[in-house]
């Protein structure tokens, strides 16, 4: 390798950044229509139902599971531009897609399912976008660079539903250009603008983004992908096996830490609507305020966690993530005597849709707002007799429920960025893209299957039963810990060429 130069130097930071936002713009393509989704869907086709709600959300996280092994595989062959400008391409497309599914005359549905995962499967860059930060950073610099990406990847998350919120002045009729098909209003100006910021993207990628790899002493070398040259120089620093324990080990615990936290996420508004007999409205409102001091919360935590890392190591981070994370759900536990409301008057006649079992697929940002016939002057609240739980389970009290927020807000980000870099420094300096790709597979296999945990245990068994479990799957996973720790050093200092 050869010393860096300071222009080497500049370039590299400038191309990180230029991954930052990638990260932060793939989170704004994800959250920027989810609270919208549901009216949205309801406007242009009737035939949609709840269950099929909790399709078209869970389709993002389908199509990044398939196209993130897919881009990182094509990442470590090409130059990463490549992957890049195609997968931003297709999001930005497939936003277009979804501004156009009133057009056809039916299966509107479908369509918006399409656009959707087509999105999702856009933002399985993500896995080029954490490789090149791999490839590109020595390891001293890699826990920041990690945490900044997660920032802005929660920060992507945050902002979203605020641009979202300022687009609603637009209205449901805003303006119609006959000669372009389009409808532009609070469903489809979101989008637009998603799409807009996806073509600006691909022009900073043009523009600014450049190749570069170092190893893990920051010494540079020529870019595998690029020309072929300079490959004596690397492989001598590539000699031994990757430790796929550690890699599978890494896996597990992503793939627990993410399903944890989309479970908490789906269970916050039939929670609260069942425990304090908020209304859909209340529970949207106050769930939102809550989920986004979380999300400062986070951003707050990953910039406290790049300094902590470097006098504690990650690995007893990641420890101490999972753990609060566990008090976290432990302190949910309904304990005391006191019994929910419940909500008794079973309405006649069906006039009323019963909320179904299968709406809490739903997370709660997309909670439907369900129009009530005028006879009845307000919505039933508190628990409902159908969930048999309600007559035998004690309330989670409104404290207890906060404090597990603040808990759950603050372990997740720390269990996030510290298993993403302590993937990319067990991995070492090959290319990791293909590595990258299973774990933001696992991740969104986990953003899946949570939604759907909860909708059956929650609802058939109650929160007793439901936590208890993800109690005892946060155990599981620090014993998993515990038997791996040792293994999970960094590629290097377990070939003798560096010292922790």
């Amino acid at each position: 390798g050869v010393v860096e130069t300071q222009e080497h130097y500049k370039s590299r930071w400038r191309s990180i950044w230029i991954m930052y936002l990638t990260m932060f713009l793939s989170s704004v393509g994800f959250s920027i229509v989810i609270m919208s989704v549901w009216p949205y869907l309801q406007k242009i086709d009737p035939t949609a139902d709840a269950s099929f709600l909790g399709w078209i959300i869970a389709s993002y996280s389908i199509g990044q599971m398939v196209a993130s092994p897919l881009f990182g595989l094509w990442s470590n062959h090409r130059p990463r531009r490549e992957p890049l400008v195609i997968s931003t391409a297709i999001s930005a497309a497939a936003n277009c897609l979804y501004a156009y599914v009133h057009v056809p005359h039916s299966h509107n549905k479908y369509y918006m399912l399409t656009a959707r995962a087509l999105v999702g499967f856009g933002a399985g860059n993500v896995a080029v976008v954490r490789s090149y930060i791999a490839g590109a950073t020595s390891l001293t610099e890699r826990t920041s660079a990690m945490a900044n990406t997660s920032a802005c990847q929660a920060v992507g998350f945050i902002l979203g539903p605020v641009f979202q919120t300022c687009f609603t002045l637009i209205g449901e009729e805003g303006v119609t250009w006959k000669f372009l098909c389009l409808q532009l209003n609070m469903y489809t100006a979101p989008v637009l603008f998603g799409a807009l910021l996806g073509v600006i993207n691909i022009i900073l990628i043009f523009a600014i983004f450049r190749e570069h790899r170092v190893d893990d002493m920051g010494r540079q070398y020529k870019s595998i992908n690029s020309d072929g040259e300079g490959s004596d120089a690397l492989d001598q620093n590539t000699e031994g096996s990757i430790d796929h324990v550690a890699v599978v080990a890494l896996n597990i615990l992503f793939f627990v830490i993410l399903f944890v936290f989309a479970v908490f996420e789906t269970i916050a508004t039939p929670l609260t609507m069942d425990m304090y007999s908020w209304t859909r409205k209340e529970a949207v409102f106050y769930n939102g305020i809550i989920l986004s001091v979380i999300g400062i919360e986070s951003v707050i935590v990953f910039m406290v966690v790049k300094t902590l890392s470097k006098k504690t190591g990650e690995r007893a981070i990641l420890h101490a993530g999972l753990l609060i994370v566990l008090v976290g759900f432990f302190i949910l536990l309904p304990w005391g005597k006191k019994l929910p409301n419940i909500q008794w008057q079973e309405i006649k006649n069906n006039s009323f849709p019963r909320t179904a079992p299968s709406e809490m697929l739903v997370p709660f940002w997309s909670f439907p707002d369900l129009q009530l016939p005028s006879n009845h002057t307000a919505e039933p609240v508190g628990c409902p007799v159908t969930q048999s739980w309600c007559l035998n389970t004690p309330m989670i009290y409104l404290a207890q429920y906060i404090s597990s927020d603040v808990l759950i807000g603050l372990g997740y980000p720390v269990c996030n960025v510290m298993s993403y870099t302590l993937y990319s420094k067990v991995l070492g300096p090959k290319p990791q893209g293909v590595y990258m790709g299973w774990l933001t597979a696992s991740g969104s296999g986990a953003r899946i299957l949570g939604p759907v945990f909860v909708s059956q245990i929650y609802t058939h068994l109650g929160p007793r039963w439901a936590f208890s479990l993800i109690c005892g799957v946060v155990v599981v996973s620090l014993l998993l810990l515990e038997i791996v720790y040792k293994r999970l050093i960094a590629f290097s200092v377990r070939y003798g060429r560096m010292q922790e």
